[in-house]
């Protein structure tokens, strides 16, 4: 009679370990989804997401990161695959901890719509400025589990820039910016977020041609994150980015305003 009381609880602890697996990556992917929109305002829909058990890895397909309303196109950004190895054991001590991580963004558009807003000013990380940085640092600590990546690997193919604001036919401008960066020691969600988004506009002329100050999203990266990219944790900040490009924004600033730039118009 012992035994078969053994034999019962054991299977149903197996049936729950089946239940739990058929249902894992829907409840990890609506988590990834609720969470990047909580720190963006934005919405983001996943394609495909698979989380091994026996294999500590994350495949995550199809992830686009969505305008708000009133921009004439739907995606902002447009991450094909996304590569994780993840520490299960952390799991259980309330981190997430990413070992490496591999992002490949296929195309992120800027857009300036017919009213004049920009899409990147929509971002919550753009939007809160200032305030976000003057906060205790108490007050960021989000609660729930803590995040960390030991290694981040980045890789960005095109940036579109698209000027709606003249009427007409818009004024665009590709950039082919071909990113392949390794980064270390990221410990939050926003922090990821604002420093993908800032390296692929600092091989533009975006800032400019848009009128976007670039610190506005510095101030969402970590000091330690920033110590490891620059020389004193220093990024280059709109002004200064303008500086350092010189004559080349200042062309490619002309070209495009005269329409005969880069991707043209559509």
């Amino acid at each position: 009679m012992r035994i078969n009381k053994w034999f019962i609880l054991l299977v149903a602890v197996l049936a729950i370990i089946l239940a739990l697996s058929a249902t894992k990556d829907n409840i990890i992917k609506y988590i990834v989804e609720r969470g990047v929109q909580g720190v963006t305002g934005l919405h983001l829909k996943i394609e495909e997401l698979r989380v091994g058990l026996l294999e500590t890895k994350i495949d995550i397909r199809g992830l686009r990161l969505y305008n708000p309303g009133g921009f004439k196109d739907k995606v902002m950004l447009d991450m094909p695959e996304i590569y994780v190895h993840y520490d299960l054991p952390a799991v259980f001590r309330g981190v997430i901890h990413f070992k490496d991580m591999k992002i490949s963004m296929k195309e992120f558009t800027v857009e300036k719509n017919a009213r004049g807003d920009l899409n990147l000013n929509s971002l919550k990380m753009v939007s809160e400025g200032d305030d976000a940085k003057a906060q205790p640092a108490e007050a960021k600590k989000a609660p729930g589990m803590k995040l960390q990546i030991d290694t981040l690997e980045l890789k960005v193919g095109k940036v579109m820039y698209k000027d709606y604001s003249q009427g007409g036919a818009p004024k665009v401008q590709e950039f082919d910016v071909d990113i392949d960066q390794t980064f270390s020691d990221i410990t939050d969600l926003k922090s990821l977020i604002s420093l993908i988004i800032y390296q692929s506009l600092t091989k533009t002329a975006i800032s400019k041609l848009a009128d976007f100050e670039m610190d506005k999203l510095q101030k969402s990266i970590s000091d330690r994150v920033l110590s490891s990219i620059m020389p004193g944790g220093k990024l280059l900040g709109s002004s200064a980015m303008g500086k350092a490009l010189g004559g080349a924004v200042e062309k490619m600033e002309e070209s495009f305003m005269k329409g005969s730039g880069g991707g043209g118009s559509e």
